[in-house]
C-alpha cells in the first residue's frame, strides 16, 4: 500500500473499477499511519451502503475499538454523497481530503452541503480539489468503457 493516502485511495479506486464497481476509493489516517484504505463494493456485496468511504469508517472503528475516529482523516477520490457525510459526522473525522467534485452526488460542496447545515453536529475541516483531473479521468473512462 502506498505511504501517501490519496494515492491508496487511488489504488482501491482503480482496483474496484478492475472488479465492475464504481472506481471511488478512500484511505483513513491515523497519526500518520494508514489504518484502512477499500473501494466501492457495492455490487460485490450487494449492498447499497458499501461505498469505500463506509467501508474505510466500518474497518477503522474496528481496528481502533471506537466508533469515533477523533484524530482521524479520511481522503477520498470523489466528493462524499449524503450517507457518506452522515457517517463522517458522526464518526467525527477530523479532516475529510477528497480529489474531485461530484455536481451530481456529492453533498459537501455541491447538493445539500451537509456540513453546513445547522443539524449537523460535527464538521470536519474539508480539502477537495486535490487530484481533480486525475479522478475525473478515472471515472470517465471506466463509464465510457461501460457503454461500450
Amino acid at each position: 500500500m502506498p505511504h501517501d493516502p490519496l494515492s491508496a485511495a487511488f489504488e482501491a479506486a482503480r482496483a474496484a473499477g478492475a472488479r465492475g464497481e464504481a472506481p471511488i476509493g478512500a484511505a483513513l489516517v491515523k497519526d500518520g499511519a494508514i489504518i484502512a484504505a477499500a473501494g466501492n463494493r457495492t455490487l460485490e456485496d450487494r449492498d447499497p451502503t458499501a461505498h469505500a468511504e463506509m467501508l474505510v469508517l466500518r474497518a477503522a472503528a474496528g481496528k481502533l475499538g471506537s466508533e469515533r475516529l477523533v484524530g482521524c482523516d479520511l481522503y477520498v477520490t470523489l466528493e462524499p454523497c449524503a450517507m457518506c457525510a452522515g457517517a463522517i459526522s458522526l464518526a467525527r473525522i477530523r479532516r475529510l481530503y477528497w480529489a474531485a467534485g461530484d455536481p451530481k452526488g456529492g453533498a459537501v460542496e455541491h447538493g445539500p452541503r451537509f456540513f453546513s447545515q445547522p443539524t449537523c453536529h460535527h464538521a470536519p475541516e474539508l480539502y477537495g480539489g486535490l487530484r481533480e483531473s486525475e479522478a475525473a479521468d478515472l471515472l470517465r473512462a471506466f463509464f465510457r468503457d461501460l457503454r461500450k
